[in-house]
């Protein structure tokens, strides 16, 4: 009960003024973006293959975004953004909803799409993993995955062995990634900049969302799968673009908290 009524209260409260802007963003050159993971789709549940090929959120998806939009709830966004995913979208809706935010609409920019994994888009997510182990010549994915825990395997690595295996050689390489990913960075930071924004959210997904900073920070997290809502933030200021969190777990947490109080 306690829920619902707290949800009831977020929209009732919708002519409230936003809240002041935070400490990091007194500087007038500086512009945060923080990049949110999307909910928990039906695909994610069946464990299949979900780079290009979409699904819906789950009902756990949809209330993992609520928490996200709470935990964030604090942050005057300027503006919003999210790939052309429906589960992007799904999930930028819920928290714009949930912020009472009627700005303008949010840009939609294709590039912010997840990775494309070719010939395995739907597939059980074993099958693209079985391939990858075959061709390290390992016996099994635990083999894999130690690998990529004790940093012998880069996630921009594993995905240009996806590539590699890909029987229909259509599987994005992360070289790729990285420069549509990067390129719509760039975009952003200068709408921000042109307009006099603060502060943008991004919904894009785990593994694009990964490989666009993979070569901007040496913390050994970039290389691990982020959780559904998970946060990645970066502050740029005087032509420094720096990486401050990583899969950040807090908003979503935070966001809980309140909302079940």
């Amino acid at each position: 009960m306690k829920k619902w009524m707290v949800i009831l209260m977020l929209f009732v409260s919708c002519g409230v003024s936003a809240a002041a802007p935070a400490a990091e963003d007194a500087a007038t050159d500086t512009v945060t973006i923080w990049f949110a993971r999307h909910g928990k789709t039906w695909l994610n549940t069946l464990d299949r293959v979900q780079g290009w090929a979409d699904s819906p959120l789950t009902e756990e998806g949809k209330q993992v975004a609520r928490y996200l939009a709470e935990g964030l709830r604090d942050i005057p966004f300027d503006s919003y953004y999210s790939g052309d995913a429906g589960r992007q979208q799904e999930t930028l809706q819920i928290i714009r909803a949930l912020q009472c935010d009627r700005s303008a609409p949010p840009t939609t920019l294709k590039a912010l799409r997840e990775v494309f994994f070719g010939g395995f888009e739907g597939l059980p997510n074993d099958e693209m993993i079985g391939a990858v182990v075959k061709k390290r010549g390992l016996t099994n994915s635990s083999q894999l995955f130690a690998e990529m825990k004790q940093g012998k395997l880069t996630l921009e690595h594993y995905l240009d062995e996806i590539a590699a295996v890909d029987p229909e050689k259509l599987a994005e390489r992360a070289a790729e990634v990285k420069a549509r990913m990067q390129s719509a960075l760039r975009e952003i930071i200068a709408n921000a900049q042109k307009r006099g924004e603060k502060n943008v959210l991004v919904v894009s997904s785990g593994a694009s969302i990964l490989t666009m900073i993979a070569d901007m920070t040496d913390d050994a997290r970039k290389n691990q799968p982020l959780q559904n809502a998970a946060v990645v933030k970066l502050v740029y200021q005087g032509d420094t673009l720096k990486v401050t969190e990583i899969g950040n777990m807090h908003y979503v947490n935070a966001g809980k908290a309140r909302m079940l109080q």
